[in-house]
């Protein structure tokens, strides 16, 4: 199946109905994927409550079965249709961040979603995302859309519809092409369905937000290899370039060392670092991610240097860390899912 590709520029309007996006709707009324932007990632979207289409996502991105999907809706209605209740402290941060990346795990409503959406949990995972033409979409197929990243499960989530098709071309229906996206890390994943809210994955609104606008938050502690994940990004290797990914906690100097010490044993190496330290590193590639004053460039650019680094022939890559507050929180999530936890630290060394 050669996957379709339709461009839709200038979005400002999610009631008008565009040719592109009807065509599109056409599809997944007839329970196929179609690939669409959000202001996070690009996501590959599937009727939510029909099984057949839900299960093409997976046989697409070779996503694991116990994995769960976020339903994206167009308005509070839909989030109410797919959820068994509301806690009052969801309807308080729906208001604050809805469209936005948060993602709410609430009760499940029986029946409402495929099984395979909620991976057999009692809980659905829920966001209303702030992007015009994925709005658009939602709002004019009536459906509650499954979505996860639309990607070959474990590599680096798309930013682009060139990443998609990088990924899915002749494997999904079709993408539509809105663009570059915004945020470029996922949402945040807040479970809200047990007695504190607490964070299962780092994303686009931050746990500082989070706490101003409702209080106490916890965070979820790992999911070993045995346990099912109760939100996306929780377990598995995520995000991952070709080449092995190291991260170096460490001055510019210490990585540097690295670098010479695994070009001295004949690798080639590339370096992930921002725009202030570029010209501070002698490596086979240097890309910059960003600006380290400015962390949410970085959060922004990460998957797309990530796979700019496949485009390349290094055998290894070692990534400058980056500080935890905010925004850095995700982009640490995120290296550390790429790199498969491997953190070369200098006092270790």
């Amino acid at each position: 199946m050669k996957t379709r590709v339709w461009v839709v520029d200038n979005i400002v309007d999610k009631r008008q109905v565009y040719p592109q996006i009807r065509e599109a709707v056409e599809w997944l009324r007839a329970g196929e994927v179609i690939a669409f932007p959000t202001e996070t990632v690009y996501g590959l979207g599937a009727d939510a409550a029909n099984t057949a289409a839900v299960e093409k996502i997976f046989a697409a991105k070779g996503r694991p079965s116990d994995n769960p999907l976020i339903v994206h809706v167009a308005h509070i209605a839909q989030a109410e249709a797919v959820a068994a209740s509301i806690p009052t402290v969801a309807k308080t941060l729906m208001e604050r961040f809805w469209p936005g990346p948060l993602t709410l795990v609430l009760p499940k409503r029986a029946g409402a979603v495929s099984e395979r959406v909620t991976a057999g949990l009692p809980t659905v995972a829920v966001r209303m995302p702030d992007h015009p033409l994925a709005l658009a979409l939602i709002e004019a197929s009536g459906l509650a859309l499954a979505a996860p990243s639309a990607n070959r499960s474990g590599r680096p989530s798309p930013t682009t519809a060139a990443h998609v098709l990088a990924d899915l071309d002749g494997r999904i229906a079709g993408v539509i092409d809105g663009g570059p996206t915004g945020v470029g890390v996922e949402s945040t994943v807040l479970d809200c369905s047990g007695d504190v809210p607490t964070i299962l994955r780092p994303g686009g609104v931050t746990k500082e937000a989070l706490i101003e606008a409702i209080g106490r938050v916890e965070e979820a502690a790992a999911v070993d290899d045995e346990a099912a994940p109760k939100a996306p990004g929780m377990k598995y290797t995520h995000y991952a370039p070709k080449a092995p990914l190291w991260i170096v906690a460490g001055p510019p100097a210490f990585l540097q060392r690295l670098v010479d010490e695994s070009r001295a044993e004949g690798k080639t190496v590339g370096v992930l670092t921002t725009e202030e330290n570029r010209d501070q590193y002698a490596a086979d590639v240097v890309l910059p991610c960003g600006m380290r004053q400015a962390l949410e460039t970085v959060a922004s650019r990460l998957y797309d240097t990530l796979r700019r680094f496949d485009e390349t022939n290094v055998d290894l890559i070692y990534s400058e860390a980056f500080p935890e507050e905010g925004i850095g929180a995700a982009i640490m999530n995120r290296l550390r899912k790429a790199a498969g936890g491997r953190v070369i630290s200098e006092q270790r060394k």
